[in-house]
């Protein structure tokens, strides 16, 4: 017995399909997480998600974030403990996303992200963000309500009382600060 073949997206998409008889090109929400075995690429078959408003593709093994150029109307993606090291392909989405959840991953720079115009809410704990510089970057994101940043090597460094304070100083948009809301004066 080999290693099993990884799950492609085709394959996990039209098992969604059968479960949910729900016509693909019609779902709102569709939910690949925790394929068996893990997806290990995103592809132009996700292409057929054109309704999709939210997708989640967590607990898989995906290195690449690829091929969304055509989800118009995806507001909440999730990504979620994969393997992926960077943004690189998410600024597809600069237009509509409002909720990016990609906790668990090994991404240590937040370039990729900067152009992300409707972005509320930001889950990326656990992931390898280890200076000031690459937090201070997310200023940029005027519409950023919520962000978790725990479990970064940053966030690990401090306090937890000196951490809340910096980013409370370092970025006025955010309410909600891992999990818990921020009172300012």
């Amino acid at each position: 017995m080999g290693e099993p073949k990884a799950t492609t997206i085709k394959e996990a998409l039209t098992k969604w399909q059968e479960k949910n008889k729900t016509p693909l090109s019609e779902a709102l929400y569709v939910g690949l997480q925790f394929q068996w075995p893990p997806i290990e690429k995103m592809d132009a078959n996700l292409a057929v998600l054109k309704n999709c408003e939210k997708l989640s593709l967590s607990t898989n093994c995906i290195e690449k974030i690829t091929s969304l150029d055509t989800l118009r109307n995806l507001k909440v993606l999730s990504l979620a403990r994969n393997n992926l090291k960077n943004f690189n392909g998410i600024e597809k989405l600069a237009d509509t996303l409002e909720e990016l959840w990609i906790s668990y991953n090994y991404i240590d720079k937040l370039k990729g992200i900067m152009g992300m115009k409707k972005l509320k809410v930001l889950y990326m704990g656990n992931n390898l963000v280890d200076s000031w510089n690459e937090v201070q970057k997310l200023i940029k994101l005027e519409t950023l309500q919520e962000l978790v940043l725990a479990g970064n090597p940053i966030q690990e460094s401090m306090e937890e009382q000196i951490w809340r304070t910096e980013c409370v100083k370092k970025l006025t948009q955010i309410s909600i600060l891992d999990g818990i809301p921020i009172i300012r004066e």
